[in-house]
């Protein structure tokens, strides 16, 4: 309401926005329960141009090694809202209109631009630090707490070329 349908005229609004259900993923989940949203709002020929900005804080565990990870994504998004009764018929057939969404009354509803940017800028596999060595797949040591750990068991698949070894050492004696 605060910004006028004169083409050219914009307003940035700062806010704080609620992460409900759906704003994370199976690792990583919103560390609080808000994060501060800066957006720009453009009013255009036929509608309003909304462009976001917001850090958000996750928390969630590292896919190699399990310890907590905390991390602050960087989330943009982009949303036009066409005015209700706008002549969209003039348009190129080829150009989809998949990212518009009509204006309801005198309101802009944000929350779906805002959870598709923020899920999509998730990381898919978020890890501690970039060179985590994980877990040991016999015991699951952490292996970063013990670089040298290793373990003697051989490999079953090459117990034949033991018995051949130990074959050849005992004709080389003979």
């Amino acid at each position: 309401r605060r910004l006028h349908r004169q083409p050219g005229s914009s307003l940035t609004l700062r806010d704080s926005a609620s992460l409900a259900e759906g704003f994370g993923n199976e690792v990583m989940h919103p560390a609080v329960a808000g994060a501060e949203v800066e957006v720009l709002l453009e009013s255009v020929l036929d509608g309003i141009l909304a462009t976001g900005t917001a850090e958000v804080p996750f928390s969630g565990e590292c896919v190699r090694c399990l310890e907590p990870v905390s991390l602050s994504v960087p989330v943009e998004f982009r949303q036009f809202f066409a005015y209700p009764g706008a002549d969209r018929t003039d348009r190129d057939s080829d150009v989809e209109d998949d990212d518009v969404s009509q204006l309801e009354g005198d309101e802009l509803h944000l929350e779906a631009a805002f959870r598709d940017a923020v899920l999509l800028a998730l990381p898919l596999s978020p890890v501690c630090s970039p060179d985590c060595p994980g877990l040991c797949a016999q015991c699951g040591v952490r292996l970063a707490d013990e670089p040298g750990h290793t373990h003697n068991d051989p490999d079953p698949r090459w117990s034949q070329l033991a018995h051949l070894r130990a074959a050849g050492q005992s004709s080389e004696g003979e």
